[in-house]
């Protein structure tokens, strides 16, 4: 079982809890989608610890409220989920996850790699083109079209999870992210006939056949480069 350990934001405007699990040399930071760190995240963390990684998740709503939990499945709580998203600063969250980076590598792991849903996905893309992570995988994130500019940036792998059918990314953005991206050798990106949140760890999004061929997938690609 995990615990919530704390971090200092790297601006020095604060402090807040992430959910912490396992141990070792090959660290993975999960970034949560637009409802927290609730328990479906805490288990994505679990289960990569129960793989051997030492892995993390930072709540990265904390400027607007510490500890938010919500359910996708309950319509009041995503409408304050969409809430929360439209006041998220991307920017600093993007710090949150490189302080939460700094604190697997200040805790033995050579390698670090994020994996993120949702928003989570788009801030995995960012970190790719703006963190020293050594690994990134984005599930079906919103978003990544409006910052193509910066995939000159990625030195390191990326793998992007696409739902064709995503109705919060729409086809012309999935177009102009593979336009983009296609021809960079650091980036994998593999199609999904699914909807968003495909593979959620639970609810009435996933489709439990291609959430296991997208995490086995993704499971091979931080065997490969973070091991």
């Amino acid at each position: 079982m995990g615990a919530f350990t704390q971090l200092d934001a790297l601006d020095g405007s604060g402090s807040f809890k992430a959910y912490e699990a396992g141990s070792g040399t090959a660290g993975i930071v999960v970034i949560q989608d637009i409802f927290g760190i609730n328990a479906g995240i805490r288990a994505m963390v679990e289960n990569w610890a129960a793989l051997g990684y030492h892995a993390i998740a930072p709540d990265l709503f904390w400027r607007q409220e510490h500890g938010i939990e919500l359910d996708a499945d309950v319509p009041a709580e995503f409408q304050r989920a969409l809430g929360h998203m439209e006041r998220f600063d991307g920017t600093k969250a993007v710090a949150d996850i490189e302080a939460a980076i700094e604190l697997l590598r200040s805790k033995g792991c050579s390698k670090v790699g994020v994996i993120g849903y949702c928003l989570g996905g788009f801030l995995a893309y960012l970190c790719a083109t703006r963190t020293d992570s050594d690994a990134s995988i984005g599930y079906y994130g919103v978003s990544i079209d409006t910052r193509l500019d910066e995939q000159h940036a990625i030195g390191k792998p990326l793998m992007l999870h696409i739902a064709t059918a995503d109705g919060f990314v729409p086809a012309a953005s999935q177009a102009a992210i593979h336009a983009a991206l296609d021809g960079n050798r650091h980036v994998t990106i593999h199609d999904y006939d699914a909807d968003h949140a495909f593979a959620r760890h639970s609810g009435s999004s996933r489709v439990p056949a291609l959430a296991e061929i997208a995490d086995a997938r993704s499971r091979d690609f931080f065997a490969a480069h973070l091991r």
